[in-house]
């Protein structure tokens, strides 16, 4: 075949008429190729009995590359979700089939309408169809089984279990720190060599010195007047508590003259050899120790026996005591021993006081001292705060949050003029004993089921109440709210004067209301609490954060 210029040109003409047409049919075929979600629902059966499940089964064909988010919570009221079991995978080449079941269950008789879900799919809503599900009651053979009376209510008597172990905490506590205060404190010590030494007499005490100045080791290593020093010092002492004669401040010479005076006197029976030797060994120690004078090991170890010969002399010249003086001593030993014991009681009773000022000082600083005082003397919020929370659904439509406290419900009797707007209205709410702390939740059915709420009404109307109740000042401020699973709402918040329960004083509070609803439908939570009540507003946080509404009535 033979090709020419002119079929190339033919051939390009028709090319350049056939691309926007070939570009056209990739496009459709890419479409095509990524198919649209499939989305499939079953329940196991349609009839169940009163507490029975019904198995809720929702399979969803995806690509390998979409998201997907199920249902989550109390989303399928009125009946009520047991489980969400974990979501099963499969994968198909680049196609994933998710499928998830859910436990559901109902406990009163009657025909309920298992709603329509809402399946995000990379942020686009598709609906699930509803189903009816009928719940029979559990027949009862009166004939077989005897009928009995309603037991009357009885008294139980509350559980002391918290006092008890609150108690035995405080008893441990009280018994380890009284240990340690015996043990640190009051406790009979073992004394020491030198304690034992300071307790003998003076007598005795200055006899076991000099034995240990005998065996030192002072002359040995050359230091003389270290030996003289501690040798007039025993003699001096001994002096100055057995004779009463002012030694240890006395200079050679004075002391000399009091020995001499008191022997004079008739008041210690002293030779005047002894005298004498006692002052050369005197003039010899001041020698040693002012002229640097250094007598032989000889005469130093003579010294020695000489002041021993000396103690034992002036021990024999001391007249006995008297019956009296013996009674002085007496009494200046128990004054000794009570003033040791006052000084004992008083240092236990500065250690305690440190010991509890010091670990509440620590306390404060890690805690707070807000925090430690709210704990020592409690804290009606704080005790809120720290105690078991519920989670729970009120009302229809539901609200369902977390609370610190189950929510109550309340008798609403509709004024006339109401009946013909509102078909039900279900209020729950807690009141605090004690602060402002309060919460309630209220769902209301409107007659007519197209009519949207109108939430300025409801939010004049929350107020008028806050007014009608003794609230003044009140300021507002106004926000859009949603909850975690992104159901958009309407929050109220501000502060005022509230009335304190029992009380026409009024005090500082804040308060937050969030609205919810739908066509014929309009949901509310309303929060009151202390201003600069921390806990309280810990509590609010949570309580918030907890919030899920159901957007269908």
């Amino acid at each position: 075949m033979i090709i020419t210029n002119k079929t190339i040109e033919k051939c390009a003409s028709w090319c350049k008429r056939i691309s926007p047409l070939f570009v056209f049919l990739l496009f459709i075929f890419e479409l095509s190729a990524q198919e649209r979600p499939k989305i499939t629902t079953e329940v196991d059966t349609t009839f169940i009995k009163i507490g029975e499940q019904v198995q809720w089964k929702i399979t969803v064909d995806i690509d390998s590359t979409d998201f997907v988010i199920f249902p989550e919570g109390q989303t399928f009221s009125p009946l009520e979700t047991v489980e969400a079991f974990a979501t099963d995978t499969t994968r198909k080449k680049d196609r994933l089939t998710l499928q998830k079941i859910y436990a559901l269950t109902q406990f009163d008789s009657g025909a309920y309408k298992l709603p329509a879900q809402r399946i995000d799919i990379n942020g686009v809503g598709f609906m699930t169809d509803s189903s009816m599900i009928n719940v029979a009651t559990v027949p009862v053979d009166t004939l077989n089984q005897k009928m009995y009376d309603i037991k009357p209510l009885i008294n139980v008597e509350k559980s002391n279990y918290a006092f008890w172990k609150y108690l035995l905490i405080g008893l441990l506590v009280l018994l380890i720190f009284g240990g340690l205060l015996y043990w640190f404190v009051f406790r009979k010590k073992p004394l020491t060599e030198e304690e034992k030494v300071a307790l003998l007499p003076p007598y005795d005490r200055a006899l076991l010195e000099l034995k240990r100045l005998e065996n030192s080791r002072y002359l040995i290593q050359d230091e003389y007047k270290e030996y003289y020093s501690e040798l007039t010092t025993i003699v001096r002492s001994y002096l100055e508590e057995d004779a009463n004669v002012t030694a240890l401040e006395s200079t050679t010479g004075q002391l000399i003259e009091k020995l001499e005076l008191l022997k004079d006197a008739g008041e210690l029976n002293l030779d005047n050899d002894t005298i004498k030797q006692f002052q050369q060994i005197l003039q010899t120690a001041d020698l040693v120790k002012f002229a640097k004078n250094k007598p032989s090991t000889s005469v130093a170890e003579h010294d020695r026996k000489l002041v021993e010969q000396i103690v034992e002399k002036t021990h024999e010249a001391l007249p006995e005591p008297t019956e009296e003086e013996l009674l002085e001593q007496a009494e200046y030993q128990e004054e000794l021993e009570r003033r040791a014991k006052k000084k004992k009681i008083k240092i236990g009773i500065i250690s305690t006081v440190a010991l509890l000022l010091i670990g509440i000082t620590i306390a404060g600083v890690k805690f707070g001292f807000g925090y430690l005082k709210d704990t020592v003397l409690g804290h009606p919020t704080k005790e809120l705060l720290e105690g078991e929370w519920v989670r729970s659904s009120y009302g229809f439509p539901p609200i369902q949050l977390e609370s610190p406290q189950v929510l109550v419900r309340q008798e609403i009797k509709l004024p006339a003029e109401a009946k013909a707007a509102i078909e039900d209205i279900q209020a729950f709410e807690y009141r605090s004993p004690i602060g402002l702390f309060n919460m309630g939740t209220t769902s209301i059915t409107l007659a007519q089921k197209e009519v949207d709420p109108e939430f300025d009404k409801t939010i004049e109307q929350i107020l008028s109440n806050f007014e009608g109740q003794g609230a003044k000042n009140i300021i507002t401020k106004q926000e859009e709210f949603s909850t975690i699973s992104g159901v958009k709402g309407v929050k109220v918040f501000g502060s005022g004067k509230f009335p304190m329960p029992g009380s026409e004083e009024l005090t500082e509070g804040e308060y937050t209301v969030l609205l919810f609803g739908g066509k014929g439908f309009q949901q509310y939570v309303i929060l009151t609490w202390l201003k600069d009540d921390t806990y309280a507003q810990e509590i609010v946080d949570r309580i918030l954060a907890s919030v899920e509404v159901k957007t269908e009535a």
